[in-house]
């Protein structure tokens, strides 16, 4: 019996624009993490006493800022080395040969496998074969997998490839391949990467994306980490999931349908925060917050938005160390108020009300809208522009989407205005 460890998509040192625009962001953890993230992966495989560590791509970002980014990484694989534990490695789009000015050498017990055509490292004390190909460019548009060599019998066979496979959503495509190519190698076990959530795409054979080692914002949230692998008589026994993330990045939802007040969508964010951070199991917390619901509070939330959005922030504040950071704040919440007798208003403000009301977004004034943002557009800092979560206000689609909290918004503000008069 033996153990393995298979990981990908570590991005070292990803430079992670941008942070310093968001309010107490813990800039220096976040871009710690996926070095904290490497050495947990280490300190896993001596733990664990595994026979190999395998990177399917990707162990970098692109090209290194300075030599630190390889000076790390070399450091990390001596430790591997002392314990006797080989590591082996393709690159993927972002660390191709044709990405990376700067180099180091490697450590005696890292094998990086070739670029040229695949390649095959063996381990007969063991009977492991494992094969693969590295990127040579950043645009691999071919099916590298169609030419591994085919698996033989008596051996555990391992294809070690940096692949959108079936061309998985939200991914470049790049070297493209088939769940049937995979499967006419005849081997036991296909450790990918590219694709940065984890998946077990088959058990016959195992094809496994590990996803990426730390997530980097909050499109990549869950647990983070690698696969350690049991084989035992050449066969797969077991396949787990271990975290090896050190920040934690999710998505809090907070339902406030039929809350009376603001104060009670407090009560209601502290218990969703507690959730979330038992969730993340002793690691910082770095979450968006969303509000969603018709609530009596809306015309409180509506009325001071930063008000609330500060308070929700001292609610996260609260949490007791490694702590929680919003990452943002979105009040997406509406207006409880059966609005039948404002419609119903033979005036001005009743003409005004049900104009804003009967705004689909469909209409084409939203296409003569964004046009008049253009000059708006180039004014605006990169830095806003660009980005996770970048605001381009000449895009349709992100004047869509806000509509219907900017049309509750105006509603709301005309009938407080009503009911006063």
């Amino acid at each position: 019996m033996f153990r393995f460890l298979h990981a990908a998509d570590i991005h070292l040192d990803s430079p992670l624009r941008g942070l310093e625009r968001y309010e107490d962001a813990p800039v220096v953890e976040v871009r710690e993490a996926p070095r904290r993230a490497l050495e947990n992966l280490v300190d896993l495989a001596i733990d664990e006493s595994v026979a190999f560590v395998l990177i399917a791509g990707d162990l970098y970002d692109g090209d290194w800022r300075d030599y630190h980014t390889g000076i790390f990484f070399a450091a990390q694989m001596r430790r591997l080395e002392k314990a006797g534990i080989p590591a082996v490695i393709v690159a993927g789009n972002h660390d191709a040969a044709s990405q990376l000015t700067k180099s180091l050498r490697l450590p005696p017990g890292v094998v990086k496998l070739s670029a040229q055509s695949p390649e095959t490292f063996e381990l007969p004390e063991i009977g492991v074969a494992i094969h693969g190909q590295s990127f040579a460019t950043r645009s691999v548009t071919r099916d590298l997998a169609a030419d591994y060599p085919v698996g033989q019998p008596g051996r555990f066979d391992i294809g070690l490839l940096h692949t959108s496979l079936d061309g998985r959503p939200l991914h470049d495509d790049y070297a493209p391949s088939r769940l049937d190519t995979l499967r006419s190698k005849a081997y036991q076990y296909w450790a990918l990467g590219h694709v940065h959530a984890r998946e077990e795409v088959c058990r016959d054979p195992w094809v496994v994306y590990p996803g990426n080692l730390q997530g980097r914002h909050v499109r990549e949230t869950g647990s983070k980490g690698c696969t350690l692998v049991t084989v035992e008589d050449g066969e797969v026994l077991r396949v787990e999931h271990r975290a090896l993330d050190v920040v934690r990045w999710a998505v809090v939802e907070v339902d406030v349908s039929g809350a009376r007040s603001g104060d009670e969508t407090l009560d209601r964010v502290r218990r969703a925060l507690e959730e979330a951070v038992d969730s993340a199991e002793g690691r910082l917390l770095a979450a968006r917050l969303l509000l969603r619901g018709r609530t009596a509070a809306q015309s409180e939330l509506a009325r001071d938005p930063d008000r609330w959005i500060h308070e929700y922030r001292e609610q996260a504040a609260s949490f007791a160390a490694p702590g929680v950071w919003l990452e943002q704040v979105r009040l997406e919440t509406r207006r409880e108020t059966d609005l039948e007798a404002a419609f119903a208003r033979d005036d001005a403000l009743g003409d005004l009300v049900r104009l804003i009301a009967e705004l689909d977004g469909e209409s084409t004034a939203l296409d003569e809208l964004a046009a008049l943002f253009g000059d708006l557009r180039q004014k605006l800092p990169p830095e806003i522009r660009t980005g996770e979560d970048g605001e381009d206000p000449t895009d349709v689609e992100r004047i869509r989407a806000k509509l219907p909290a900017v049309r509750d918004l105006l509603l709301t503000r005309l009938l407080e205005v009503g009911e006063g008069a």
